[in-house]
């Protein structure tokens, strides 16, 4: 796989870079488990859900 550098990514169009943070964000999203959480935002989110 090729290595992109960050001159790379800002020679994109903004509705490029825009389609490429949507692509990364769907690849995480795919996965939720895998993103990590501090006890202190599991509160925080936990906090949120019952206050509705």
């Amino acid at each position: 796989m090729p290595q992109t550098t960050t001159i790379d990514l800002f020679s994109l169009s903004i509705p490029e870079r825009i389609q490429l943070v949507e692509d990364i964000w769907d690849s995480i999203a795919v996965h939720p488990e895998q993103v990590g959480l501090t006890p202190e935002i599991r509160i925080e989110l936990d906090n949120r859900l019952a206050e509705g």
